[in-house]
């Protein structure tokens, strides 16, 4: 069996198990497993809420019995308040949220595809009440171009001072996110399968131009003023921007 068979085999178990356990009205399909199905592969989870009656979500967090007696667990771990992620001993990794009815409506998410639900249950309940989306898209080129020079500016003081975890972070973290925002909100393009909550997956899908670019962005730990400099040539090649900003992070980075 493939991974990818046994991935749509184990959903189907969960949900089995879920309708049998009473006290659930909905399973809610997210992401590779929800509306983006084309996309499932042997490198997917299963990721997904469990909506339960009012009154009886620590059933579901608090006891994961529900998945257990499905397959041997290997590594359970509560990541948040309302969810956990858990690994089957076959390697089938797991993402779950569990909402009681009423808290749903007050819960972001991309929107999702209806497994399983009682009869109650409109299909509805797979998209959220209101529409999320990240908020690079009401950001202006002026803002996201100085976040990323002063990133840049200052990841490269901290990293002269010796404080070279922090510097990688601001340079090749901080400062990229803001670029890659600036990409697409000047790019003009419509945004296609992108992620509200991750804006890096599937990036170089949506750019493949772009992304022949990151490796020189993305040098690592000992190589922070050689990535600062190759987003800084990038900036000057597309943006019109600061001398006196671009001249005092060279002089950083030298």
């Amino acid at each position: 069996m493939s991974k990818k068979d046994l991935l749509l085999m184990r959903l189907q178990e969960i949900v089995h198990s879920v309708d049998c356990s009473k006290h659930a009205v909905a399973l809610i399909a997210l992401g590779s497993i929800g509306q983006d199905t084309d996309r499932l592969d042997d490198y997917s989870d299963l990721d997904f809420f469990v909506i339960a009656e009012n009154g009886y979500k620590d059933r579901y967090i608090g006891d994961l019995d529900w998945l257990s007696r499905i397959a041997p667990v290997a590594y359970q771990y509560r990541n948040t308040a309302d969810g956990c992620k858990v690994l089957f001993q076959d390697r089938v990794f797991c993402e779950f949220a569990v909402f009681e009815r009423d808290e749903l409506a007050h819960i972001p998410f991309a929107p999702g595809r209806v497994i399983w639900k009682r009869d109650d249950v409109e299909d509805s309940i797979a998209f959220p009440a209101k529409d999320y989306s990240l908020p690079s898209g009401s950001s202006s080129t002026e803002w996201l171009l100085g976040e990323v020079l002063t990133n840049l500016y200052v990841g490269m003081s901290r990293h002269r001072r010796g404080e070279k975890l922090a510097a990688a972070s601001l340079v090749q973290g901080s400062a990229l996110v803001r670029l890659i925002e600036l990409h697409e909100v000047s790019g003009g393009r419509k945004l296609r399968d992108r992620d509200p909550f991750s804006n890096e997956r599937r990036f170089e899908t949506r750019y493949p131009e772009f992304s022949i670019r990151l490796s020189k962005f993305i040098q690592g730990y000992e190589r922070t003023p050689e990535s600062a400099r190759e987003i800084l040539n990038y900036l000057n090649e597309k943006y019109s921007i600061s001398d006196a900003m671009r001249l005092a992070i060279l002089d950083l980075c030298e």
